[in-house]
């Protein structure tokens, strides 16, 4: 999951084993030799290691894998949110507490938050992935679509690799290259593992307490403000405008609150200052969110809002917080990526600019939607459900 936050991952159509061959793959490897040798890589490594890279197919195939269906919050919540990983996280929290407190006391990062990030990305430990890291590197560095980025990925592999903090044989990962307990890419890794046992190196392979103290650098390289949550479920007023809602609007608490915005359980919300931002990611049928600065953190980690709300519970629940009190609907359908093109023409086409139509329900194109909901007097939360999008697509027929 990090290896895509870092990569902005564009979606492409299939291909499969067979059509991603390449013949000039070992050309290629000669060329990152040299460009190896030039970075100042050591000899041993250049010959060890990339000397024996291998290509691999099913590599290219999931990079250019694009799922026929979206996928719904109701889905990705119910996956990944399961009172299983909640018992395992707080199982985990109090185990290993004391690491835990240390890694907060040197970066801010509330044990909770560390615990939930390893939930989500490996189940605590239990599946790093399994594809040779300098492999998968080497694969794509040698596709042309992203070279540049997974040459450079490459390089810094080789720096882990030359710094002794893992064998090549055990430098297993994700197929885009994402690595151990908690995924990080080898250019995250050289900037923020750390040595959290005193062994010398940085393992996150084998090492939790490197794996917690790199996760909670990260966070605080990346701005986590010790003292602040990450935001909270409220519950919102009848009649409520859900065209103020989006991560590009943000308003103070107290502001929110003026606007009948409640705590989940009905308690009024803190007439402060502070700043946040509505989300309803199964619109007026489903939960909402006040979300404030830490999350746009946990979204530098994963460009995803669904893994970030699921961070951010996740975490709560952990620290012992309730289920969300209103789940997200049960019934919420996905839609084939083929029909959210078909949307996203039909909108701009009825001058509700939804940028580009690449089959991705995404933020402009929830607020184009919210657009058009409002414009026909029906409730604008952004939300895809059946009625609207048969108006929508019923819309202008006549003209």
């Amino acid at each position: 999951m990090l290896a895509l936050a870092l990569m902005g991952v564009g979606l492409q159509p299939v291909v499969y084993a067979e059509e991603a061959e390449q013949p000039d793959f070992d050309q290629c490897v000669v060329g990152l030799q040299e460009r190896a040798r030039g970075e100042g890589i050591s000899a041993a490594t250049v010959t060890d290691v990339l000397g024996a890279v291998q290509y691999v197919p099913r590599v290219i195939e999931l990079d250019r894998r694009q799922p026929e269906f979206t996928q719904t919050f109701t889905d990705y919540f119910g996956r990944r949110v399961t009172e299983d990983r909640v018992a395992r996280g707080r199982a985990l929290l109090a185990e290993h507490r004391t690491l835990l407190q240390r890694v907060q006391d040197d970066t801010g990062v509330p044990p909770h938050y560390l615990v939930a990030f390893w939930g989500l990305e490996t189940n605590f430990g239990s599946f790093f992935g399994n594809m040779s890291v300098p492999d998968s590197l080497a694969t794509l560095a040698c596709d042309p679509r992203r070279s540049e980025y997974f040459t450079s990925e490459l390089m810094s592999a080789l720096r882990i690799i030359d710094a002794g903090d893992i064998t090549p044989e055990r430098m297993l990962g994700s197929w885009a290259g994402a690595m151990g307990h908690v995924q990080f890419m080898p250019s995250v890794f050289l900037r923020y593992a750390v040595d959290g046992d005193g062994s010398g190196r940085r393992d996150l392979w084998g090492s939790i307490p490197d794996a917690m103290a790199s996760a909670g650098n990260f966070l605080r390289g990346i701005g986590w403000q010790p003292g602040l949550r990450w935001g909270r479920e409220v519950r919102l007023p009848e009649g409520f405008a859900y065209e103020l809602a989006g991560r590009s609007q943000k308003y103070p608490l107290k502001t929110w609150r003026e606007r009948g915005v409640t705590m989940a359980d009905g308690q009024s919300l803190p007439a402060t200052d502070l700043e946040a931002s509505l989300l309803v990611p199964s619109g007026h049928q489903g939960p909402a969110f006040l979300v404030y600065d830490n999350f746009e953190v946990i979204m530098r980690w994963n460009r995803s809002e669904f893994f970030a709300l699921a961070v951010g519970h996740l975490a709560d629940r952990i620290a012992g917080a309730p289920p969300l009190r209103r789940p997200p609907p049960a019934d919420a359908q996905a839609l084939a990526r083929d029909d959210v093109r078909s949307l996203q023409e039909k909108l701009n086409e009825l001058g509700f600019d939804a940028g580009g139509a690449d089959g991705i329900f995404g933020p402009a194109t929830r607020a184009a939607l919210s657009r058009f909901q409002r414009s026909i007097g029906v409730v604008a939360d952004g939300h895809p459900d059946p009625a609207s999008i048969e108006a929508l697509m019923a819309a202008g027929s006549g003209d």
